[in-house]
């Protein structure tokens, strides 16, 4: 691959940079290059994205940054490129379509795109549009190389060579129609569940509260819906995910608590909840915040069968030992750099443009 070795090395600076801010209270280091450039900066555009977006609180935007530089070390880039033999025939211009649904959630396709050797345009959401453009910055200065292959707009997209969108299932509609010329990777809405067979430990089910309550659930990994075996006891899981209820705090999911329940309770629909959560017996996947689906099974082997016809709609199944690709509890949130969104190899599309 182009320049390989260079790239990942700004890529682990960059994680080392990014490690100072993975705490709730900023901890600046020694040692750490360009601080002296970049620092003061970064802690600036995490006060505006906390100011501009009230889901980015900073637990939330602690724990992405945290996961960002744990996954950037020089073992992880090197072991997850290292599964790749070719290099691309030439750079191309490849326009990424970022949703903002939690804190850098387009930085993998970002990512990708400069390391496959290519240029990128990127096209964010409103709602998170502080931090990459900074971080970008920060890459152009730790290697040179980057400075214009980096690009970001709000207009309408124009010359690109193929393009990575991820939007909601009524903006994918756009997205094919729009990009059905060029290469494209469109992903469309996707949920994540979780297995319940009654004989999890509490630890499980308190971890399973952190793949619930991690960025509010706004996140495609996080679990959204739980199926339960008939006749289960919820009284576990609610004990278990009690620590969970500081989540009150924030008024925007508090706020959002108290609209859902208020329209189940005039609909009539039978609810279980523990005063920070609700569950509702659904078919569907994509629960409301502060809301939680569930749906009961009478055999595992049924089961895997109806979330394999489902798969499209599925992002993650957390589990322990119902199937060969099941997250482990509470480990959603914390992805590999191989752990590719739909299970569409993005390295794989970029170097064969």
């Amino acid at each position: 691959m182009h320049n390989l070795d260079k790239n990942i090395t700004a890529f682990v600076k960059l994680g080392n940079f990014l490690i100072q801010f993975s705490d709730k209270e900023n901890n600046k280091r020694e040692g750490v290059e360009h601080n002296e450039l970049f620092y003061d900066g970064f802690c600036h555009q995490l006060q505006l994205a906390r100011e501009h977006n009230g889901w980015f609180t900073k637990d939330n935007l602690a724990f992405a940054l945290g996961q960002w530089s744990r996954a950037l070390s020089r073992e992880n880039l090197t072991h997850w490129l290292s599964a790749y033999k070719t290099s691309p025939a030439s750079s191309k211009r490849v326009a990424v379509i970022m949703a903002g649904n939690i804190p850098l959630v387009g930085f993998h396709d970002f990512m990708s795109v400069l390391l496959c050797g290519h240029s990128v345009i990127v096209k964010q959401s409103s709602n998170d549009r502080h931090l990459l453009p900074y971080l970008a910055k920060y890459l152009e200065y730790a290697e040179p190389s980057f400075k214009g292959k980096i690009a970001f707009t709000e207009d309408k997209l124009e010359e690109f060579d193929a393009v990575i969108a991820t939007g909601s299932d009524n903006t994918s509609r756009y997205f094919e129609y729009y990009f059905s010329k060029k290469p494209n990777i469109i992903r469309k809405n996707r949920n994540s569940v979780a297995v319940i067979t009654g004989k999890e430990t509490e630890e499980q089910l308190a971890a399973l509260g952190e793949d619930i309550f991690r960025y509010f659930g706004l996140g495609c990994r996080n679990v959204s819906k739980l199926f339960v075996p008939e006749n289960y006891d919820f009284d576990p899981f609610f004990k278990a995910i009690y620590s969970f209820r500081d989540i009150l705090e924030v008024q925007k999911y508090t706020n959002n608590y108290d609209y859902n329940k208020a329209v189940y309770l005039m609909s009539l629909f039978k609810l279980r909840e523990n005063g920070f959560l609700m569950l509702k017996e659904d078919k569907n996947y994509s629960s409301p915040i502060a809301t939680l689906f569930y749906e009961t099974y009478s055999d595992s082997e049924s089961l895997q069968k109806k979330l394999t016809e489902d798969s499209e709609k599925i992002q993650c199944v957390v589990a322990s030992g119902f199937s060969d690709n099941e997250v482990a509890f509470g480990k959603t949130q914390k992805p590999e750099l191989w752990d590719y969104a739909d299970g569409v190899d993005t390295v794989e599309f970029l170097l064969k443009i």
